[in-house]
């Protein structure tokens, strides 16, 4: 097994020249653990403390980019220029283990939480009555794509290496892309191509900082969702369509969403691949592909990196409960690697608290707990 393991560990340029050590990639998880303005925490400081060795690229927790679209209770933000040495300090946290440092940048849009928007509507590209959001006018969508560029110039002076754009998730940007969601008749909805237009014009934006610093050496990376439930859902077809549009952007690298790695595709496409191959297919070389999807063992994490179907592998509940993952696999010390959660571990494996009290009562979006049923997601 150690030998095999190896593959994990060659390393990889992306288009703009930069070296990516490893093909380990921590994919960003919510703490639940921000101070209340939005900056770094103690508990989250201890959390990223040993988690970044040997991992090739560290995607932070969901990092708001406008008041008004806070989706955790505890959520990082980088709005304000007050925010900027927070986002020094977890950047220079990341780096100092030797990972690249890519922070995710979101809005909750109609996920939003009434409780946390400090009296601001809750909004989305149209009206949900049901959860009580009003549909944003063109003036906010503006104003919103230009939070994004913000929350990207904050993250380049901050000194990571890159940010995400979120795209995935059901959350804003998605939103956007979504005909379930988006039923606007503006140059923001109705067509696919309108319905792309905001992703799109987020990516420009972000893009624009970079160019503006002339730092083509800053990463740019977009994270997406194949498919959603819903007759009006998305489909892998419109996934595809996504896919050729983010090819002829210059970004670094797609990343996919997924609760299992070898889910097969339900809409838009043959049902029996699944939408790991579909997706890397499509993209045809283009870009490289971090794949994600319940990897919990050394052996899992092998296999889905042997498939070919994702130059990078993203690890979430694994590295919640082995903190030093990446040295794990780079010593094949596979043996020691944990796949389930002890609530006895006196020391929480350093995750914030309220993190852990949800952990220890269980859920499918957490690491499987030593004793309780774990039951899968079918997404």
């Amino acid at each position: 097994m150690k030998e095999k393991l190896t593959a994990l560990f060659q390393p990889y340029v992306l288009n703009n020249g930069v070296e990516i050590s490893n093909r380990l990639v921590v994919a960003p998880m919510t703490h639940f653990a921000s101070n209340p303005d939005g900056t770094l925490s103690e508990q989250e400081q201890r959390f990223l403390s040993n988690r970044a060795e040997n991992i090739g690229l560290f995607i932070t927790a969901a990092t708001l980019v406008a008041d008004g679209g806070k989706a955790f209770v505890g959520q990082p933000e980088a709005i304000h220029e007050s925010q900027l040495d927070s986002l020094a300090r977890t950047a220079n946290l990341l780096k100092a283990q030797g990972a690249k440092a890519i922070l995710q940048i979101h809005h909750g849009g109609d996920k939003s939480i009434p409780a946390l928007l400090n009296g601001k509507d809750m909004v989305a590209p149209s009206e949900n009555a049901e959860v009580g959001a009003r549909a944003l006018t063109e003036a906010e969508i503006l104003a919103l794509i230009d939070a994004f560029g913000n929350a990207a110039d904050l993250a380049l002076r901050a000194g990571f290496d890159g940010v995400e754009i979120h795209g995935a998730n059901g959350y804003l940007i998605q939103q956007f892309y979504s005909a379930q969601t988006n039923r606007r008749t503006d140059a923001w909805g109705g067509s696919q191509e309108k319905r792309m237009a905001f992703p799109m014009a987020v990516i420009d934006k972000v893009t624009a900082v970079r160019q503006r610093h002339n730092r083509p050496d800053f990463i740019i990376g977009y994270r997406f969702s194949p498919e959603e439930p819903g007759e009006n859902g998305l489909t892998m077809a419109d996934t595809f369509a996504l896919i050729d549009a983010l090819v002829e952007k210059p970004l670094q690298y797609l990343h996919i969403s997924l609760w299992d790695f070898y889910k097969q595709a339900r809409r838009g496409a043959d049902a029996t691949i699944t939408r790991m191959q579909l997706v890397h297919e499509r993209i045809g070389g283009k870009l490289p592909l971090i794949g994600v999807g319940n990897l919990l063992t050394a052996e899992q994490i092998l296999a889905a990196y042997s498939t070919g179907w994702a130059e990078f592998i993203a690890l979430g509940k694994v590295v919640m409960i082995n903190p030093t993952i990446g040295t794990l696999l780079a010593e094949g010390r596979a043996d020691e690697i944990v796949s389930e959660l002890d609530p006895t571990q006196a020391d929480h494996y350093g995750i914030p608290d309220m993190l852990w009290d949800m952990c220890i009562k269980g859920s499918p979006w957490l690491p499987p707990v030593v004793g309780q049923e774990w039951k899968p997601v079918d997404l």
